[in-house]
């Protein structure tokens, strides 16, 4: 497709654009169940594209030209920290996800290894249970560092005792989540820590999904186990704003227990004729949007506003929950601690029910080993559950009549 050599109407430009997004996932109508984030509030919604729009051409990358890009980064970074008992000798950064977040950990690390306990280039490790994100896999990939997948036990979280046996010299960072993306479940974060603590290794606890759930559950009450900077093994958390933090895409924050480690995120050069080039994370110019969402949404709803959402969150949550026990053929997986839950069966094919939901508009995500279904839900659910159950129930009683495999890949 070549650039037209003459300008589109504008008119008929956005009816192009909206014929090609009528295909995308109708999230605004509660049927998605990741990848979106929405609050279901107008007013929520109103904060974020004001934000937005006053940062859409602002380059992140300069915070000279941009100081207000810094302070409402820095000030992200810190209550963010706060949410997870950062220590005062702590800091971070803001990353566009969690995957960028994740390499920056595994790049601090394995330069720290390198550094302090001499292991060269390419002999690194790292140890991760089999249900941490993809991303430690893609960041080993990037960084030349050996991988070590940990099957996980029968209840879906990670196996401690043969993690522990993974470890050796060459180790530079183990992984554990709180909670996990794939079931929702934590892992033995304390238990994990403890072996990096002991073997003075770097531990990750991933709460892209959970750092602003966690600390919310506990405000309301609910028994979690610890998962943050109050365990000394602890050296990095990354946190998504952009998932339970309800801020527009882009934003996530790595953190570290010492501050000094953020230097080894930066990539810096000085030998280039338009002068100093330094960068924290990959990317050069960085959109400032985000930031600014991320900045206005946290201030906006601060902590009394996030803990009304968590408590109709996890309302909303427990009534999918309920109504997906309520049907005999299927079982949730695992002890899911939030508002993500995966399902499977021991008697149906799950993937042929999923085939039904996606003919009535539902996005379901498929799991594997075993199969399953998984949901994130979001408090715009909270007005779809009573007709996602029903489509549920339906479909799991005429699972016989779905595509098939064949069909569904063709």
């Amino acid at each position: 497709m070549p650039l037209p050599e003459q300008g589109t109407d504008r008119n008929k430009l956005f009816d192009a654009i909206r014929d090609m997004k009528s295909a995308d996932a109708k999230w605004a109508d509660g049927k998605t169940f990741s990848l979106i984030y929405p609050t279901g509030r107008d007013d929520v919604d109103e904060v974020l594209m004001q934000a937005n729009n006053l940062y859409l051409y602002e380059n992140a990358l300069n915070p000279i030209r941009f100081p207000s890009l810094l302070q409402m980064e820095s000030s992200i970074v810190e209550m963010t920290g706060d949410l997870v008992n950062l220590p005062a000798a702590g800091g971070g950064t803001m990353a566009s996800g969690g995957s960028e977040s994740i390499l920056m950990s595994v790049l601090v690390n394995r330069d720290r290894a390198r550094a302090e306990r001499g292991i060269g280039p390419a002999a690194g490790n790292i140890v991760y249970p089999t249900s941490a994100h993809a991303a430690f896999a893609k960041a080993a990939h990037y960084l030349e560092l050996e991988t070590r997948p940990i099957p996980i036990k029968d209840d879906f979280t990670a196996d401690v005792d043969a993690m522990a046996d993974a470890v050796d010299d060459n180790t530079v960072l183990i992984v554990g989540s709180a909670y996990g993306y794939p079931h929702g479940v934590m892992d033995p974060i304390e238990d994990l820590s403890n072996i990096a603590l002991e073997r003075g290794i770097g531990f990750h606890s991933d709460t892209c999904v959970g750092a602003f759930v966690l600390p919310f559950l506990e405000r309301l009450g609910y028994e979690i186990p610890l998962y943050d900077f109050r365990l000394p093994g602890v050296t990095e958390m990354s946190c998504d704003v952009h998932k339970y933090g309800y801020a527009t895409k882009g934003a996530s924050v790595i953190l570290h227990r010492k501050s000094e480690w953020i230097g080894l995120q930066y990539f810096l050069y000085t030998s280039w004729p338009s002068g100093l080039y330094g960068t924290p994370t990959v990317a050069g110019a960085r959109p400032a949007s985000p930031i600014a969402a991320a900045y206005a949404v946290m201030n906006y709803l601060g902590v009394e506003g996030y803990l009304e959402l968590m408590r109709e969150l996890m309302a909303t949550t427990d009534k999918i929950r309920a109504g997906i026990e309520a049907i005999e053929a299927l079982q949730i997986m695992g002890k899911p601690i939030g508002p993500l839950l995966t399902f499977t069966s021991n008697s149906i094919d799950t993937y042929a029910v999923c085939d039904l939901m996606d003919d009535r508009g539902w996005n379901l995500d498929r799991n594997t080993n075993p199969n399953g279904l998984h949901m994130m839900i979001s408090p715009l659910h909270a007005k779809y559950a009573d007709d996602f159950l029903a489509d549920l129930r339906w479909a799991v009683a005429n699972h016989g009549e779905s595509r098939g495999v064949e069909a569904r890949y063709n």
